[in-house]
């Protein structure tokens, strides 16, 4: 399976999820709401889940083996990053044309 697009749908700033997810594979399937959560020691990904009437959480969606997770993982985090340096751009940009 190979990721064709990784959409970064929602980012925030002052809680340990940092953004929200959209990943297309082989332009045929996409899965929603994959977070991106930021602890001190490290950021990682969870995938889509929902809650059962015990209360415990089961995802709807996951990688099967420890190989893929690391490189859906590796790909979601580097967007995030791209998308980070991307949107530290466009408020450098707004505060110099407020200046000018």
């Amino acid at each position: 399976m190979t990721i064709t697009d990784i959409k970064i749908r929602k980012t925030f700033d002052d809680i340990p999820m940092k953004a929200i997810v959209s990943v297309t594979f082989d332009d045929q399937l996409a899965v929603h709401d994959i977070k991106v959560i930021s602890t001190k020691d490290k950021t990682f990904i969870v995938m889509p889940c929902r809650k059962n009437p015990d209360g415990t959480f089961r995802d709807i969606a996951h990688p099967i083996n420890v190989g893929f997770r690391a490189e859906l993982e590796r790909a979601i985090l580097e967007a995030y990053e791209k998308k980070l340096i991307e949107l530290s751009e466009e408020t450098a940009a707004n505060a110099s044309s407020e200046e000018n």
